[in-house]
């Protein structure tokens, strides 16, 4: 498959909920980061460690989200297994409808993700799952950590 075509299937897996298919679609050991997460989680570098991150919470513990990735372009790049996705999920969380940006540069070799930087925006993700607290918090404990200036 080609890189636009595994980006593919992975917004289009996460937007029916197949969480049990995505980890598939990376390779056995890879390099998956949130540079943007507020809460600073570590790299997914296993398909083990992307099958618990795609794990959802159980029924009934979050809002009944309901999405559809819109607005895909991919850009090519003079690397052949490189690709820049610009995107978002559109929907409704527990009704309330809401639009989440995001882009993701991916590298895929033989078919399976072998490195992915996914940039969200992690305020409206929060907002979304009812975080927004919890998101907050984790930005000012940074801030105070690092001192004043």
């Amino acid at each position: 498959m080609r890189p636009q075509d595994v980006f593919r299937k992975l917004v289009d897996g996460v937007a029916a909920g197949r969480w049990a298919e995505l980890p598939e679609l990376y390779a056995e050991w890879t390099h998956v980061v949130h540079p943007f997460d507020p809460h600073r989680a570590p790299a997914l570098r296993s398909r083990d460690e992307l099958r618990e991150h795609f794990t959802p919470p159980p029924a009934g513990a979050g809002p009944r989200i309901e999405r559809r990735a819109t607005g895909i372009t991919v850009h090519e790049t003079t690397d052949p297994e490189v690709i820049v996705a610009e995107f978002a999920y559109e929907g409704t969380a527990d009704g309330v409808p809401f639009t989440l940006p995001g882009i993701f540069v991916m590298r895929v070799r033989d078919g399976e993700i072998v490195e992915s930087r996914d940039y969200f925006d992690h305020a409206t993700g929060a907002a979304i799952r009812g975080g927004l607290d919890d998101l907050v918090a984790a930005v000012k404990a940074r801030a105070t950590a690092a001192g004043p200036g």
